[in-house]
């Protein structure tokens, strides 16, 4: 057991970067998955938006379990299956069956994510929550960035099994870690009376609003990073794996960013942080046309820091307005998040198919009308 705060952090940053990490491995090498499986660019990128799809359709019952659950029996069968899809995604030869491995990841992915918050919530004291939450945060941008750089940097592109490889061994060892170290469970939380329902969350016309957001920013984010790698492999860049890769660096920015543009909303207000961040967002997107792999690297540095202000003021919004059922208000956050995510890639894929860059870049700019609107109506009403 573990009594120490900093090595209970270590632990939760360990299991999530671990768990996070299997998200985007093959994004950085998605022109090798092309020409290796011989299929299009948007069928490639059904391996990244099918682990969304199943962290999308999955976080709400895994949640609900988790409530009603011992968690550890939960991240046990969580890390084993993850696990096993990704040495099964390392060896098989079909794409079809590498897209299914991935589905079955995502379902599993909230095993380790949402379940540990819900755990962190239950167990731990207010003062502590806040900072092993902070770091939950944290390792979920790292995470992300880990999968990508072990996918087209760390690991030869043309070897991308073998990142497959790293990561369960990672993410399995991460877990038994978990569940050797995790502090015993001691309480459950009571539901008060009052609490709401989901249908009764999504009847409100605000939280509706506010829910649309992270749907809109992570369509148009998720749909940037995805086909990057196309687009910087092709005339006139030329640009080999490696130099991609490093392009997402700039996703350390979310680390940075997230309570930057807290505090900033507490000063200005959510809305006005909201209407900023997609401003920012959108001139990075016109930047990016730009024929200069410089000008590419800075338009990535906007568009992150214009997306995470956007996901930070949305969330402090919602948590804001919500007196009760934050836990369901916050699962229905996430989910949204990631339909957004996945709807972004596959409808993106096809704008690529038809317009190149300039097609995702187009359909990026109309989705952020999305956030901007729910943005400005909010800094009108003073929030």
């Amino acid at each position: 057991m573990i009594d120490r705060p900093y090595h209970l952090q270590a632990l939760v940053f360990s299991l999530v970067v671990a768990a996070f990490s299997t998200v985007y491995i093959t994004q950085p090498v998605l022109p090798v998955l092309t020409a290796e499986f011989r299929v299009s660019e948007f069928l490639a990128s059904l391996s990244v938006s099918a682990v969304i799809l199943g962290m999308a359709l999955a976080n709400l019952p895994w949640g609900r379990l988790a409530d009603r659950k011992p968690v550890r029996p939960i991240i046990l069968a969580g890390g084993v299956v993850i696990t096993a899809c990704g040495f099964f995604s390392a060896s098989t030869a079909s794409l079809w069956l590498l897209i299914l491995a991935r589905f079955i990841q995502g379902l599993f992915i909230p095993t380790l994510s949402t379940c540990v918050v819900v755990y962190l919530g239950r167990n731990l004291p207010l003062e502590r929550l806040n900072v092993v939450m902070g770091t939950y945060v944290s390792a979920t941008v790292a995470g992300g960035l880990s999968g990508r750089l072990l996918g087209g940097w760390i690991h030869p592109p043309l070897h991308w099994r073998y990142a497959f490889v790293t990561t369960s061994i990672l993410l399995f060892t991460a877990t038994l870690a978990a569940l050797r170290w995790l502090p015993p469970e001691t309480q459950k939380i009571e539901i008060p009376e009052q609490e709401l329902g989901f249908f009764s969350l999504l009847a409100r016309r605000d939280v509706r609003h506010i829910l649309l957001v992270p749907f809109g920013a992570f369509f148009v984010f998720s749909s940037l990073f995805n086909y990057l790698p196309f687009y910087l492999a092709a005339p006139p860049f030329n640009a080999p794996t490696q130099i991609i890769t490093l392009m997402y660096l700039s996703y350390l920015l979310g680390v940075v960013i997230g309570p930057v543009a807290g505090n900033l909303s507490n000063r200005f207000g959510n809305g006005a942080i909201m209407v900023g961040g997609t401003v920012l967002f959108a001139l990075a997107i016109m930047v990016s046309l730009i024929p200069s792999i410089w000008a590419v690297a800075g338009s990535l540095a906007g568009v992150c820091a214009g997306f995470f202000a956007i996901h930070a003021a949305a969330a402090g919004l919602l948590n804001r307005k919500l007196t009760v059922s934050r836990g369901r208000g916050n699962s229905l956050y996430i989910l949204f998040y990631y339909l957004g995510g996945s709807a972004g890639i596959t409808l993106s894929g096809l704008a690529y198919e038809r317009g190149g860059w300039t097609g995702v870049a187009a359909l990026g700019m109309l989705m952020l009308l999305i956030p901007c609107t729910i943005g400005w109506r909010e800094r009108q009403e003073g929030t």
